[in-house]
């Protein structure tokens, strides 16, 4: 961070001749260090009641909307009317100073394994810095703004969202200059009414793109086709054996997987065709920005891959455990099915699903739907949630020879207990479900059985 008091009050029209730097920026009084700003935002207690803490803890800033709570004696008072909208304007003012190249990167499942690609690939020939943990709403991006080095030249920022309209709010704030759309699913169905929606959603990402930029999207994704003739943009497609960045798996393990692009052989250290699809959007990026071939293969060679996304962890047996917990839709889940069937694995193949949340009306189907993905390779089926009984159900139908176990939400306790009871060292287990659903919790006690 290198802004000043003085910068700071300018971006809102306010005048101070306070030159000190501002060491960081902050709306969680905990995290406030000696010199921060500090910005109060209303949340289940209103933030400007922590101003008093966050200038003990260190800080000589606050921006200041509330008509009555008066601010601590002795800290610089810059006066705003939201603080939320004063927040994303002084991320912009910092970005603008620090003038990065950015990436912003959208869609319904693989965004974070796609950011850490993107950025392992670009930190060959770049200083990087990208959104940390799941800070990609409304308060995440700015902060990941305000949070970069000075002297970062490519910012990679993960974009989400719930509601339509919430992805064009953060492309106007980050004015990418390259852009990436993973996949589009059914996440947040139940908000945006249909695929559709969510293709349209994940289009606003193009909102604040520059002009003259660049943007990547599936090959395989028809949804997506009648906004592109729109855009002035540079377009380049990706996919398995279909678009400019084409992709063609030579090898799948359980801990890596091979695959050459025009020639080139990448290595990843994660498993899965999906994972292929997000590296073929690190190597886009890459090549788009002028990282070499070389780099860009050991980038993603050594990628580190944020916790809970696809990663394999050992049971306390021995058992080997996928875990990819963090969060769910039938698309995703399905993919993940689809790899762990495929890879060369010792023992019984064991699948732990919970509920994917926030599916709408068609929840039930969907949830069914996943039969299509479990077949003779699958010994055993614990499901966990009440939108999971479909699953068994159809299962059930169809004459599945493994052996199904149901557990209601409350009954988690009893599903760690029948796995502890159930893995043999020589299993092999995926875990998949909403982050909701907790399966994490799960995850853990196995870990530590």
């Amino acid at each position: 961070m290198n802004l000043t008091i003085e910068e700071v009050a300018a971006l809102f029209d306010q005048e101070s001749n306070d030159q000190r730097t501002i060491s960081s920026v902050e709306f969680d009084s905990r995290l406030i260090k000696e010199n921060s700003l500090f910005v109060p935002l209303a949340g289940t207690r209103d933030g400007h009641e922590f101003a008093q803490q966050a200038k003990d803890n260190g800080a000589i800033a606050t921006l200041w909307s509330h008509p009555t709570i008066q601010p601590p004696e002795h800290i610089q008072v810059i006066h705003v009317e939201d603080t939320v909208a004063a927040f994303q304007r002084l991320a912009r003012g910092y970005k603008e100073k620090i003038n990065p190249k950015i990436i912003g990167i959208t869609g319904s499942n693989g965004k974070t394994t796609t950011k850490d690609m993107v950025d392992a690939v670009m930190a060959q020939s770049y200083k990087t810095y990208k959104t940390q943990g799941n800070h990609n709403n409304e308060l995440g991006v700015p902060l990941t703004i305000l949070h970069a080095p000075a002297d970062t030249e490519v910012l990679i920022l993960e974009m989400g969202m719930d509601h339509a309209g919430e992805i064009e709010v953060l492309s106007l704030l980050a004015e990418p200059d390259a852009a990436a759309i993973t996949l589009i699913g059914e996440a947040h169905i139940e908000n945006l009414g249909s695929r559709e929606g969510i293709a349209k959603a994940k289009m606003e990402i193009a909102a604040g793109l520059k002009k003259d930029g660049f943007m990547m999207v599936p090959a395989d994704e028809l949804l997506l086709a009648p906004y592109l003739p729109e855009l002035t943009q540079t377009i380049k497609t990706f996919g398995l054996a279909a678009g400019d960045v084409q992709g063609t798996i030579l090898a799948e393990a359980q801990q890596e997987t091979t695959f050459s692009v025009e020639g080139v052989k990448y290595t990843i250290p994660v498993i899965g065709g999906y994972n292929v699809k997000n590296a073929l959007i690190a190597i886009g990026m890459g090549r788009y920005f002028a990282v070499p071939d070389a780099a860009i293969q050991a980038g993603l060679a050594g990628f580190q891959l944020t916790k809970n996304r696809t990663q394999w962890l050992t049971a306390g047996n021995g058992a080997a455990l996928l875990s990819d917990v963090y969060n769910a839709n039938p698309t995703a889940m399905g993919l993940v099915l689809d790899s762990f069937k495929k890879i060369p694995l010792q023992g019984r193949r064991i699948a732990v699903l919970a509920d994917m949340l926030e599916l709408g009306p068609d929840s039930a189907e969907m949830h069914a739907g996943m039969a299509a993905h479990i077949d003779d390779t699958v010994q055993m089926v614990f499901l966990y949630g009440p939108e999971m009984k479909a699953l068994q159900n159809r299962l059930t139908d169809q004459g599945f020879a493994g052996q199904i176990y149901h557990f209601d939400k409350e009954e988690k306790t009893g599903l760690i207990n029948a796995l502890i009871k159930t893995l043999s060292p020589e299993d092999s287990v995926v875990l998949k479900g909403s982050n909701g659903m907790g399966l994490s919790e799960v995850v853990d006690a196995l870990i530590g059985m």
